[in-house]
């Protein structure tokens, strides 16, 4: 006897070829699908006019594309004198239709769009790469920062904690994840799959990704874990082709040395707090012998902030060997400290987001990358973030509310006279 799910799967794929071809006899744009779909009260009509729109818009040129964002901008805008008159109706009488109108006249068109495209299976994942797409014409088209205000509302809630999956990649993992989280990782790139192999396989490495339930085999973000017995200052001696594997009794710290978002369609929707701290609990329950959570982080603005420096060196006078590499550990964790945007927030994007989810800087390291990449950075130069699970809320609020960064009491740093 078949299993109902499986029954389900195959009915279901059936249901949406029948949907998919009756959907190609419609020769309307767009934009009048779209119409359409917003008037549409029948769920069967909805999901194959949804169908056809995604399909469609799969098929457009950039040009095309961005014609279609400003329809959803302006076609698709609150009435407002439709809404102040709902405003005047509801202050005279505040009855609940009253109340639902200002609701329903207080949220554009195309945020029910948008809902209502959300129906056929891949939808989801259409709609977060149309975002992407959203964010490709953004910054030469301002205005439409309405219509991506109306994605990142509706990503958010579609995106919740309540949806995401916690999954372990693992070297048994699907080939075609396997490939993906080679492809999406940005901070130590993978040159190919004996160094992916590498990084999953050993008893003392660890990689979790946060899944969707309705984008399966697309990873939303992952962690790469190391398990050391004291915290690392090298990317290179972690990452070393020929190192000794960490045995499970010697594991005391859990070393997060790389994040890695995955989808650009959801920018600005944070999982890396969530992850991080539900990767500690779950090595936590499989090494009971854990005492430090940190990161191995690049810098990666140092080097550019630095140069913008009245009293600093130059690229000459920057040295990475070891008779100088002080100068490098001190400066960095200078930078780290007190180079701050205009809202007080701290210059370096890595140390925003860690900072921001409550970890403490724990130590700065010179010749702690000394690729290519982390050489034009930061001089080599990188950071530990602990993640103290004590601290960690009452960092996020002290950071959150002035500003102040948490530092760990095994921080040393002498006073410069840098500005």
């Amino acid at each position: 006897m078949l299993d109902r799910s499986f029954l389900s799967d195959i009915l279901n794929t059936l249901f949406e070829r029948s949907m998919s071809k009756r959907s190609n006899k419609d020769q309307r744009s767009i934009n009048d699908l779209c119409l359409a779909l917003l008037d549409t009260e029948g769920e069967v009509s909805g999901f194959s006019l949804a169908g056809s729109i995604l399909s469609i818009y799969d098929t457009l040129e950039k040009d095309k594309k961005l014609e279609f964002f400003k329809f959803l901008n302006d076609r698709l805008e609150i009435d407002i004198s439709d809404l102040q008159e709902a405003i005047k109706t509801y202050q005279s009488d505040n009855n609940p239709q009253n109340y639902s109108a200002i609701s329903e006249l207080s949220e554009p068109k195309r945020l029910e769009l948008l809902r209502r495209l959300n129906q056929p299976t891949g939808a989801t994942l259409a709609l977060v790469e149309m975002r992407t797409d959203l964010l490709e014409v953004l910054y030469e088209n301002p205005e439409l920062e309405r219509t991506d205000l109306d994605f990142q509302h509706l990503l958010r809630s579609w995106f919740n904690r309540g949806f995401l999956v916690l999954r372990q990649i693992s070297w048994e993992t699907p080939a075609s994840i396997l490939e993906k989280i080679v492809e999406y990782e940005a901070v130590h790139a993978i040159g190919d799959w004996d160094e992916l192999r590498r990084r999953l396989y050993p008893k003392d490495r660890r990689c979790f990704a946060f899944f969707h339930p309705s984008m399966p085999n697309e990873p939303l973000i992952f962690v790469e874990v190391a398990l050391t017995a004291k915290v690392p200052s090298s990317i290179q001696q972690l990452l070393a082709n020929d190192r000794e594997p960490q045995e499970t009794a010697e594991t005391k710290v859990a070393v997060f040395y790389s994040i890695s978002n995955c989808q650009k369609g959801l920018s600005g929707i944070s999982f890396g707090n969530l992850l991080i701290k539900q990767v500690a609990a779950e090595l936590r329950q499989e090494f009971s012998g854990l005492e430090k959570f940190v990161t191995l982080s690049p810098i990666p603005t140092f080097r550019k902030w630095l140069r913008t420096q009245e009293q600093t060196y130059n690229d000459n006078e920057m040295p990475i060997n070891n008779t100088k590499e002080e100068v490098v550990r001190q400066l960095a964790g200078h930078y780290l400290l007190t180079a701050k945007k205009e809202n007080g927030m701290p210059q370096d994007p890595v140390a925003r987001f860690h900072l921001g989810n409550g970890a403490q800087i724990y130590d700065v390291h010179a010749n702690a990358d000394i690729s290519n990449k982390g050489l034009e950075q930061s001089f080599g130069a990188m950071v530990n973030y602990e993640y103290d699970l004590n601290k960690i809320e009452e960092n996020h609020e002290q950071f959150i509310q002035n500003g102040s960064i948490a530092t760990s009491s095994n921080l040393k740093l002498d006073a410069l006279n840098k500005t």
